[in-house]
């Protein structure tokens, strides 16, 4: 479970490098599942093309603060404001962004299917 934080400036996180571009900025994280909520940076140029589309078990939901990203299997821009909620196992990217950018990522477990109680047979 991700801790419980009152608020606090999110400026004072430190950026930290997660590959060639791109750096995250982690709000909140919860150790053992590894879901967490972050800030990711795109460094202007960045391409992913070589990573090729990618998928995740778990539900992840963006809203990009800055700049812009070109999904490449879609061929659409996506711009500041745009928000994308990803369901486990649903495809997206690769992606290439010229002015670089900014977004809330925010990743959890997808919740239990509820379980049905079956009725006893009546006689």
């Amino acid at each position: 479970m991700k801790p419980a934080l009152e608020f606090f400036p999110a400026a004072d996180v430190p950026w930290a490098a997660v590959a060639t571009g791109v750096s995250e900025r982690v709000l909140a994280r919860d150790d053992a599942t590894g879901m967490l909520t972050r800030i990711l940076r795109w460094a202007p140029g960045l391409d992913t093309s070589a990573s090729g589309p990618g998928a995740h078990a778990h539900v992840e939901e963006v809203l990009i603060f800055t700049g812009s990203m070109l999904d490449l299997s879609l061929g659409r821009t996506f711009r500041a404001g745009d928000f994308a909620c990803r369901p486990p196992g649903m495809v997206h990217g690769p992606w290439r962004t010229d002015d670089g950018c900014e977004m809330l990522e925010v990743r959890y477990e997808p919740a239990a299917a509820p379980t049905r109680r079956r009725r006893p047979a009546t006689p």
